[in-house]
């Protein structure tokens, strides 16, 4: 491709059009191995441009007077060496707007001394970047300049033609998008100084409408094009992650039409900060740039489809994860030398056979290959900044689906378990998912990845807790019924709380309606709610997986009816569905311990004459109603003379045993010979 437009420079209409990765995040910058790896896929794909920007690095931007070191001097050097061999044109950046003071002579020849010292290693193509700084200037500049842009335009010309009319040379404004334009790109009066101040052989960068730009339009392109006298060159943060460290972009390069080749300069592309998690950014913009080809002086249009792209990316990309012997991987070959006469050979795995299990002993772990949908899965999982991809937005609506129907999940209707098993089939491929690409060879890939497909397993593994309790298809997690969970049962940290605070947060979510808090009506039990506690008592039953040969406790008197609770000791909760809990209680228990043929009773109950039972739904995910159930019962039970309460669970109702746990007022009692086997007593003193 080549860069045709009319406001090209003389003598340079025929400059190759600008396409490649600049490296301009934020974080830790790539290894100079990683970079030279960058140059031979870019020359692999098509692209032809490396723009040196980390931020980060201290000689790039905050020490940028400060000339490199002999040992980085050859780093450098090799740098350099590398891209020309790969056909990669190098472009040294330097930021030197977060403190330069522009008047300063000494400053401008501090500036020309660093770049002069690159220049020595063989660089040819140079760019000064003034985004993201302060745009107010210093006293003395002010004096000299009468606007920041012309500080900006008079500094980059001067060092342009100090450098002889380099190759390329690009400018990074501060206002490098129409966001930042004021009023508008059209009436901004910085970007009209640059453009007709700056020397037409200064090509210019831009970010589009935004910072990350959902969309670059041709019309947008073109606008932009009239102010700065010249087309720009993209500098794009679509798979730019560095804003967000739980965020990761594998979707294709999308939402910028072909149209817009022959109206731009180049394009670059700044991606994720972790360089092996850029194989799908870089290879679809080679695809994107490929789509709008030179032949016969004209363009030929071949179409470009971002999903044709991310198939052709991901499937080169599987390729890689399959391999161990990429720059940095893992390497599993053995390599053994000859041992010398006076010295013991060196033990390897060379010689041995194999491990074979024996008759009865555990099979050897073998570990599934990764496959094609495993990758189209992990791209829906981490997409684009503006959208999820395709599975994703199917498990999000799902879960708003299965939530929204609650009382569905407890009539057990067929396309609430339909679609409850439709999310736990999916949420199980992200599973699975997860552990073949823990099993892939290349582990350079993985250890890019793995933060990321931990944090989405774990997410997805508590929605898919949820929705389970919600239908009572599994016994209920104590996770749901407490507000002290384990650090996984929530997410964010402090930055994730301020978030959730402030007025503007989730509004790009797919789901815009904030999360409410149930409403939860405590009253006291009446006879027509005999029914409905049956009914609960029946449904926890079987969600803990009892039957009904296991012994009785002396609460299932009072949760089946057979034992009416004491007066002003029972209360139920009801939430927008219906009963969906109760609290009951006998201040005092002889009679129930008499009845049930309990002989050992006796030293408990002189300590603790009252019995409590407590039990809530799993669509219950808020304890609050159960502690003041709890609270008001222990009230009615103290003011009746009592000396103590006690409880009885069984083992295996780990949410309930939570709970009492987390009251604080019930400790665990040393079992009765008389009682159950998988029975836990806990009880509570007044004082």
């Amino acid at each position: 491709m080549y860069f045709t437009e009319d406001m090209s420079t003389p003598g340079r209409d025929e400059r190759p059009f600008i396409s490649g990765v600049v490296e301009g995040f934020y974080g830790r910058p790539w290894t100079m191995e990683q970079r030279t790896e960058l140059f031979k896929r870019e020359q692999k794909w098509g692209l032809n441009t490396y723009l040196y920007a980390p931020k980060d690095d201290y000689k790039h931007r905050m020490y940028w007077r400060d000339l490199y070191s002999p040992e980085e001097a050859e780093q450098l050097v090799a740098l350099i060496s590398a891209a020309e061999k790969n056909q990669v044109e190098f472009i040294y950046a330097i930021s030197p707007g977060l403190d330069i003071t522009f008047s300063n002579p000494r400053e401008v020849a501090a500036l020309k001394r660093k770049l002069d010292q690159v220049k020595g290693f063989g660089c040819r193509s140079f760019s000064l970047l003034f985004d993201d700084i302060e745009s107010e200037m210093c006293p003395a500049d002010k004096k000299a300049f009468s606007s920041f842009a012309h500080a900006q335009v008079a500094i980059t010309n001067e060092v342009y033609q100090h450098l002889g009319d380099p190759k390329t040379f690009l400018f990074c404004p501060t206002d490098y998008c129409a966001a930042f334009c004021s009023p508008n790109v059209s009436q901004s009066s910085y970007l009209q100084t640059v453009g007709e101040k700056l020397l037409p052989g200064i090509d210019i960068l831009w970010t589009g409408p935004k910072v990350v730009s959902n969309k670059i339009s041709v019309e947008s392109i073109e606008e932009v094009t009239a102010v700065l006298k010249r087309a720009p060159v993209i500098w794009d943060n679509i798979h730019a992650n560095d804003y967000d460290p739980q965020r990761l972009f594998l979707g294709p390069y999308k939402d910028r039409p072909t149209e817009l080749i022959p109206k731009l300069r180049g394009v670059l592309t700044n991606p994720n900060c972790e360089f092996y998690l850029n194989f799908v950014a870089i290879h679809t913009l080679a695809t994107w740039c490929k789509s709008s080809a030179p032949a016969g002086g004209r363009d030929v249009k071949m179409g470009y489809s971002p999903q044709e792209a991310l198939t052709l990316a991901l499937s080169a990309w599987l390729q890689e994860f399959m391999s161990t012997d990429q720059p940095g991987g893992a390497c599993r070959s053995a390599r053994l030398r000859k041992a010398l006469p006076d010295e013991e050979p060196m033990q390897t795995d060379g010689g041995e056979s194999p491990y074979v299990p024996g008759p009865g002993e555990n099979p050897l772990y073998t570990a599934e290959p990764l496959t094609l949908d495993d990758l189209n899965l992990l791209s829906d999982l981490f997409y684009l900044p503006y959208e999820h991809g395709a599975t994703a937005r199917i498990m999000l609506e799902e879960l708003d689906w299965l939530k929204n129907h609650r009382e569905a999940a407890a009539a057990q209707t067929e396309e609430w378990c339909s679609r409850a098993g439709k999310f736990d089939g999916m949420c199980e491929a992200v599973v699975q998912m997860f552990n073949r690409l823990s099993n892939a060879p290349n582990r350079s890939v993985l250890y890019d990845l793995y933060d990321y497909i931990c944090d989405i397993k774990s997410g997805v593994g508590l929605a898919r807790t949820y929705v389970k309790t919600l239908g009572g298809q599994d016994q209920p997690s104590a996770q749901i019924l407490i507000d002290d969970p384990e650090p996984w049962g929530f997410r964010g940290g402090l930055s994730g709380e301020f978030q959730r605070m402030l007025p503007g947060h989730g509004n790009r979510d797919l789901f815009k309606h904030p999360p409410t808090t149930a409403v939860y009506c405590i009253r006291p039990y009446c006879s027509e709610d005999k029914a409905e506690v049956q009914k609960i008592f029946k449904e926890m039953q079987r969600g803990e997986g009892q039957s009904p040969q296991q012994p009785k406790l002396l609460s299932d008197g009072l949760s089946s009816g057979g034992t009416p609770p004491s007066p002003q000791c029972a209360l139920v909760v009801e939430d927008d569905i219906g009963v969906c809990g109760y609290a009951l209680a006998l201040t005092d228990a002889k009679q129930a311990a008499g009845t049930e043929q309990r002989p050992g009773s006796e030293t408990l109950l002189k300590d603790y004459p009252s019995l409590v039972v407590v039990q809530v739904l799993p669509r219950v995910t808020d304890p609050s109603p159960a502690k003041r159930m709890v609270t008001q019962l222990l009230s009615s039970i103290r003011t009746s003379g009592s000396r103590g309460v006690f409880c009885e669970l069984r083992q295996s109702d780990r949410r309930m045993l939570d709970f009492y746990s987390k009251l604080g007022s019930f400790r665990h009692i040393p079992m009765d010979k008389s009682l159950p086997q998988d029975t836990v007593v806990m009880a509570t003193k007044f004082q």
